[in-house]
């Protein structure tokens, strides 16, 4: 696992400065702490943080290269099936100097070319010079589990990990992109392609980019099919998803160094722990987090889970206090990042690096097996639709009133529910998705903000992934337009940003693309029965699971921002978004600010989420945009950032 960066420039005779790959690796040295690579050479630069995982010498530094130097590679992630690559590649004759799953990255493009990512089963944001036709290619994974964001104009072409380690380069501006936050302030997160500077882009998931003479031309390499369904027996296809998922798991349980898992008590975490725990005899360490709120607490099934399965389990609560925290995580995320979820994450990896270098996780899994209650909503909601419109109007507006219970209280469930059922599938489930409604960011946002995105709708993206996918019933376009969005997006950064801050590698079983394409290809009444989610999953798991953890309502892993938005971080919510230089930014109208924090206060009104939002996006701007970091005048890449003020 690593940071990578690079840059390249096309232009005859054009040279790039090591000093500044050095300076964007060193931005990214909390993804690698063991060992720093930096290699130039004509119009090219290549630079890696290493964290060691798979061979641990010094032979597997990066930037590797095949045995001529003509190919060279910085790469970030796990290579799962390196071992039978490795066993091929030799017999065709290659010679490999260590025992990286790195290198057969090298020696797999020296014979296939862009088209190696086909053969690549892992998780992987990668970068290949090729000196013989002076092409820079980019790639990443399938499921997007790790980042590569990259900036382009002209002849130059700058990439990295992260945002910061890019903007670096002084040639990169550091501006807000308007019609990406107005995207943020829909979904809570900045979509793919967008990042939230102007200019710099994520490479999408499936996608890999040549860069050469100038030029750019991306390509998608897979995409996820739910058609023909499989018409195998339940029993069958219950036998070969447990086959599947235990092939997945051992295969992550590869590593040089101390490896454990990220239980939370539900489902998904807890079958990988399960499998682990089929797979290996030895000790497996187990890591929990939770809050003093109990509809927010799963520490109690994490903990039976636990003791069924017999592992070294720790477990930690989380005050309100970790609120300090919130510059250093805004730091690290890049991006206003919405996601309050993320609190938790951070404070679950800082825990677990502790004992371990590498833990598995259970990322994935709601989204291939339909495991989230909303998926049941649209479900129910499909029902309504036979109605006619005015009954369904009449529906939404005499149940939607029941919004403005608690946060997580069945009331509010079915008040979000309601609001939806006038709409279309696709713009029902959007606004169930939504961080703030139309209309919401319609009398909190400025005009003049509003004029910056002109016409743009946040939707047309739920709309082209719905479009896009080859599925037939509607559950399961809803769940395509999530793997394409939400779980690239929002959760795999969240994981992604937490763990690597800590220097820790996350594994997560459920995103091995076989298992995500079994899951596509079952009938969706092997995925949804009734209220029942996740049923051939749930099968197979009563096997190795006590009946509490699968019978189980699904919690989610909230966090209670709206208990601590009334009390602790009140004041420093109302200081920090009305302060002079948040109203100056122009976004939202001070008046409809200060309302939202006196109506939430006051319990009138549930506005936390999106307080969290503009919370996250005036930090943001105070950390990245208002002071650009320049890490080369300081010399150490944990720079310290701004810390939450009440100016």
């Amino acid at each position: 696992m690593c940071g990578i960066a690079g840059k390249l420039i096309s232009a005859a005779g054009a040279k790039v400065d090591a000093g500044l790959i050095s300076r964007m690796t060193a931005a990214l040295r909390h993804r690698g702490p063991d060992a720093q690579g930096v290699w130039t050479d004509a119009g090219i630069g290549l630079g890696s943080r290493r964290l060691a995982v798979i061979d641990l010498s010094d032979r597997g530094r990066q930037p590797l290269a095949n045995e001529d130097g003509a190919i060279r590679v910085v790469f970030n992630g796990e290579i799962y099936n390196f071992r039978e690559l490795r066993a091929e590649l030799e017999t065709r004759g290659h010679r490999f100097r260590s025992a990286s799953d790195t290198e057969v990255i090298v020696h797999l493009y020296e014979e296939e070319g862009p088209e190696c990512v086909h053969r690549l089963d892992g998780m992987f944001a990668f970068a290949i010079w090729d000196a013989r036709t002076r092409g820079l290619m980019l790639a990443r994974d399938r499921l997007g589990q790790k980042p590569l964001f990259y900036w382009q104009k002209g002849d130059t072409l700058v990439f990295g990990s992260e945002p910061k380690a890019v903007l670096q380069d002084l040639v990169v501006p550091a501006e807000p992109d308007q019609e990406a936050i107005h995207h943020y302030l829909t979904y809570g997160y900045v979509p793919s392609p967008w990042s939230a500077f102007r200019g710099l882009r994520k490479l999408p998931p499936a996608h890999y980019l040549v860069a050469r003479n100038g030029r750019v031309d991306i390509t998608r390499y897979w995409s996820l099919c739910y058609e023909p369904k499989r018409d195998e027996s339940e029993d069958a296809l219950a036998e070969e998803l447990d086959q599947l998922l235990g092939r997945a798991v051992e295969r992550r349980l590869v590593s040089d160094v101390p490896l454990g898992a990220l239980l939370s008590g539900g489902l998904d975490s807890s079958a990988v722990v399960a499998l682990m725990r089929r797979a290996t005899s030895g000790s497996i360490r187990t890591f929990s987090i939770g809050f003093d709120q109990p509809e927010y607490d799963e520490r109690g099934y994490a903990r039976s889970v636990a003791t069924a399965l017999d592992t070294e389990h720790q477990e930690l609560v989380v005050q309100p206090d970790a609120a300090a925290l919130l510059p250093r995580m805004v730091y690290h995320y890049n991006e206003p990042f919405a996601d309050s979820s993320a609190l938790p994450s951070w404070c679950l990896s800082e825990m677990a690096r502790q004992s371990v270098t590498v833990a598995l996780s259970g990322d994935g899994g709601d989204e291939s097996f339909i495991g989230y209650d909303r998926y049941v909503g649209a479900s129910v909601a499909g029902w309504f639709d036979r109605f006619p419109m005015a009954f369904r109007r009449l529906a939404a507006q005499g149940i939607g009133p029941l919004a403005r219970g608690a946060a997580k209280s069945t009331s509010t469930r079915i008040g979000r529910f309601a609001s939806g059922l006038p709409l279309d599938p696709v713009h029902r489930y959007g606004r169930w998705l939504s961080l703030m409604p139309d209309e919401q960011r319609a009398e909190l946002c400025t005009q003049e903000f509003t004029a910056r995105w002109g016409q743009t709708r946040s939707f047309d993206l739920l709309e082209r992934r719905w479009a896009d996918s080859d599925a037939t019933a509607a559950v399961e376009k809803l769940a395509h337009a999530d793997i394409g969005m939400y779980l690239p997006d929002d959760l795999l950064v969240k994981m992604d940003i937490a763990s690597m801050a800590h220097s820790l590698e996350v594994r997560s079983p459920l995103l091995d693309h076989h298992v995500v394409e079994f899951a596509a290809g079952l009938p969706l009444s092997l995925k949804l029965r009734g209220r029942t989610t996740k049923y051939l999953l749930k099968k197979v798991m009563r096997r190795y699971l006590p009946a509490e953890v699968i019978n189980r309502r699904k919690m989610g892993f909230g966090v209670p921002i709206d208990h601590w938005l009334r009390d602790g971080l009140h004041g420093l919510a109302h200081d920090l978004l009305l302060s002079q230089a948040a109203t100056a930014r122009g976004y939202f109208r001070p008046e409809m600010v200060r309302r939202y924090l006196e109506d939430h206060a006051a319990r009138r009104a549930q506005h936390h989420t999106g307080i969290w939002a503009m919370l996250m996006l005036e930090q943001w701007h105070r950390t990245f945009i208002d002071r650009r970091l320049d890490l080369a005048e300081t010399g150490d890449a944990e720079v310290a950032p701004p810390a939450l003020s009440h100016s």
